[in-house]
């Protein structure tokens, strides 16, 4: 892997959707800079810090959010000296987001008062009355054509069908939730999950038209449902729970038909790999030096260079565990982190008692794959949006990979660079990396057919 030198950045950075171009905050401007050559091809001047940035689909229009105003301000790539602003006055703007035709930005007020959606093509707007949440709550169809937006009036949570052509209301329904949490229509468009708070596991499969399809619910007692995932294929319906366990519905008869417990210890019988990040000091040749005894004495420096690399790890084992405390809310257990591979075969998860440990699971062969085991918790994950390939990274130095054949470790040269967060561009080929005040892109190469890769590599 090629890493580039490191970029000073203080917000949001992201790759647009065609992958030429990378967006990145710094205070009150936004550069666009070109994924390949790494230069400034635009530069924006907004009237506030940059709290949040978001790319039009087709890659022309790029909005961002200051929060601080607040206020929104879009720009065209194409068109450098267009501009637009979008200012709700005293209702505020909590949250910003495009529509998938690229020429309609929508926009949740504070307190959630209203949604609005506004024209870039002829100044119009639209307004949907109390919607449930600020970020969250807004899904659209995968051919664009429709959106379905959460709402609550009179202690009672409603969907509401918008067509994103006429953004005419095309129909409401009431849903079966005491508190919805979140809305996701299916990868074919032909059902609506949403879920109920953490306080009740509810998981409700709805047609388009309004009837409910399924209830699912594993249990009574205790908190619920934490996250959900669609499979790429719309096949599969991942269901992650505060009981540390991940469940897969299909979508012929929205059945259970996996379940998957995150045990603190693993015992036989197991066919998953377990790879350890383990730390080996480099082993340095000084024979043929001739050194003084005033320099060995002070050469007693605390700690000293290491690499690291995974070692695989014999069954039993048992990984570390943090029980969270009873007397605070949102407690760091059950399923934090749930993704679906590409190709719909694995979905890695993590479970927030164990934030150490990143499980992969094998839908085709219902079983446990592989088993991650890290010095730190894990910050993020990610799949390579085209192949079968996973990275990861925990704050340090160091990225970590895993593939059906194997898992390694990369170390990123750049001196002082910890990486927290880490996001693919759309075509496979490169990484966007991020420090807490700057970011670097590693380009990736193409995984083989077959590949073998060491684990100290």
């Amino acid at each position: 892997m090629e890493f580039t030198e490191a970029y000073k950045q203080t917000g949001p950075c992201c790759f647009s959707p065609n992958a030429r171009y990378i967006a990145v905050a710094v205070d009150y401007r936004l550069m666009i800079r070109d994924t390949l050559s790494f230069k400034v091809v635009q530069l924006f001047s907004c009237l506030d810090k940059i709290s949040y940035i978001e790319w039009a689909l087709d890659s022309e229009y790029i909005l961002c959010g200051l929060y601080k105003r607040p206020m929104i301000q879009a720009w065209s790539l194409t068109q450098p000296e267009w501009t637009c602003k979008i200012d709700e006055g005293p209702a505020g703007i909590a949250y910003a987001r495009w529509s998938p035709d690229s020429r309609h930005i929508l926009t949740t007020s504070e307190f959630q008062l209203r949604l609005t959606v506004w024209s870039l093509v002829n100044t119009a707007c639209v307004h949907v009355q109390w919607p449930k949440h600020g970020s969250k709550g807004v899904s659209f169809t995968k051919d664009g054509k429709f959106a379905a937006i959460c709402t609550r009036r009179d202690c009672k949570d409603y969907i509401n069908l918008l067509s994103c052509h006429s953004w005419e209301i095309m129909g409401v329904f009431a849903v079966d939730t005491l508190d919805m949490t979140d809305i996701q229509w299916s990868p074919d468009d032909s059902a609506i999950v949403i879920w109920d708070s953490p306080l009740e596991y509810k998981v409700l499969i709805y047609s388009p038209d309004g009837r409910c399809l399924f209830k699912y619910q594993a249990y009574e007692s205790g908190l619920g449902v934490k996250s959900v995932s669609w499979s790429p294929c719309g096949q599969f319906l991942a269901v992650g729970s505060y009981d540390q366990m991940l469940r897969v519905l299909n979508h012929l008869t929205w059945k259970t038909f996996a379940e998957f417990m995150h045990l603190s210890t693993v015992r036989a019988p197991c066919c998953a790999a377990v790879f350890k990040e383990v730390d080996e000091p480099l082993q340095l040749d000084m024979s043929g030096l001739c050194l003084d005894d005033d320099f060995m004495g002070g050469s007693d420096a605390p700690g000293g260079h290491f690499k690291v690399r995974y070692e695989v790890m014999e069954v039993p084992i048992t990984f570390p565990f943090q029980k969270p405390p009873a007397d605070k809310p949102n407690p760091k257990q059950g399923i934090g982190l749930l993704s679906w591979s590409n190709d719909s075969h694995y979905i890695c998860t993590r479970n927030d008692s164990m934030p150490t440990a990143l499980w992969i699971w094998d839908i085709r062969h219902l079983e446990l794959a592989a088993i991650l085991v890290q010095k730190d918790p894990i910050r993020a994950a990610a799949w390579d949006p085209i192949s079968t390939r996973l990275v990861l990274c925990t704050g340090s130095s160091h990225l970590y990979m895993w593939t059906p054949s194997g898992a390694y470790c990369v170390s990123n040269p750049l001196p002082q660079f910890s990486i927290t967060d880490l996001k693919w561009n759309s075509d496979g080929s490169c990484l966007l990396l991020k420090d807490k005040e700057s970011f670097c892109c590693a380009a990736v190469p193409l995984l083989p057919e077959s590949s073998d890769y060491s684990s100290d590599e």
